[in-house]
């Protein structure tokens, strides 16, 4: 008899069941969730599906199940994801809080992104003179890859930074709030300071651009939203972070800063405090573990 073939469609929701049912299990069955939140084990279950482990132990399966055509899909699904995720964060960030404390914050966060920057720099540095320039890329320079490896080590992880304050009980903490602010100005000014590296400067002038029309867009979304019909501001809302997260990407600032700013610059009692609260909660349920393992897949 010859074998039934599996469509797409069928592979994609084979897929997404092993994404949400496996972490699910190892979680509640094994124990583990009283070592460590459900956010963890998804992460570590993204990266075990990956290539570099279910990959080499069960190739077959791995292929006859990640197909070209379902990592695109999980990949869009993950992207779309992650920036519902921040943008709902961003949302959910105290801009009043962080202006009124703003000395403290910019000081605060340029140690933050300094100390991670020099460490990295220091280590890339050594890398070098232990092994020579065979880690440079043949486009790259010394210089480009010593910055290079000291963003990677500053670099905050939004998405990530988000779920770990969440999981602590912190997000809607002052502390919280605070790290969140000091998070988004970094990862901001590393975007620009990569530009810097690779000498880009037609991409520096698109985020000087971003940076100048951002504000005046989002004062004129703010006088906007409380106009209109409550049914409506969640619509107006949502195409508002696509705009932002395109405008941010083709800035070089990458969408995921994009969604976080669209977010922040939403009062987000417009839109209703306690349905943000759901809205990301929903996000973190149902779309996030995706998120999870299209990074896994690339891993």
């Amino acid at each position: 008899m010859a074998a039934v073939p599996i469509s797409p469609n069928e592979l994609l929701l084979a897929t997404l069941a092993i994404i949400f049912l496996l972490p699910w299990l190892a979680w509640r069955l094994l124990g583990v969730g009283r070592i460590v939140p459900l956010v963890v084990v998804q992460i570590v279950g993204g990266i075990l599906l990956g290539p570099g482990i279910a990959g080499t132990l069960a190739p077959q399966l791995h292929q006859l199940l990640f197909t070209p055509e379902t990592k695109a899909a999980v990949s869009t699904l993950g992207m779309w994801g992650v920036m519902l995720f921040v943008f709902a964060a961003g949302l959910e960030l105290d801009l009043a809080q962080a202006w009124a404390r703003r000395r403290e914050t910019v000081v605060t966060a340029a140690l933050a992104l300094g100390t991670p920057f020099i460490c990295g720099v220091g280590a890339a540095a050594a890398m070098l003179a232990l092994a020579g320039s065979g880690w440079i890329g043949p486009g790259g320079t010394s210089g480009q890859f010593i910055a290079g490896i000291g963003m990677a080590c500053a670099v905050t992880a939004l998405p990530i930074l988000v779920l770990l304050l969440e999981e602590l009980e912190l997000f809607h903490t002052r502390l919280g709030q605070r790290v969140l602010a000091y998070a988004s100005l970094d990862d901001i000014a590393l975007w620009g300071l990569l530009s810097l590296v690779l000498l880009d400067w037609e991409r520096l002038v698109r985020q000087g651009g971003f940076l100048l029309i951002f504000p005046l867009a989002a004062l004129a979304l703010r006088r906007l939203l409380p106009k209109l019909d409550e049914a409506d501001r969640w619509v107006v809302a949502i195409v508002w972070l696509l705009l932002s997260g395109l405008a941010a990407d083709w800035a070089g600032l990458h969408f995921m800063v994009g969604a976080f700013v669209a977010g922040a610059a939403i009062d987000a009692r417009v839109l209703g405090e306690i349905q943000v609260t759901r809205f990301r909660r929903v996000v973190l349920l149902v779309v996030m573990p995706i998120f999870f393992l299209s990074t896994g897949l690339r891993t």
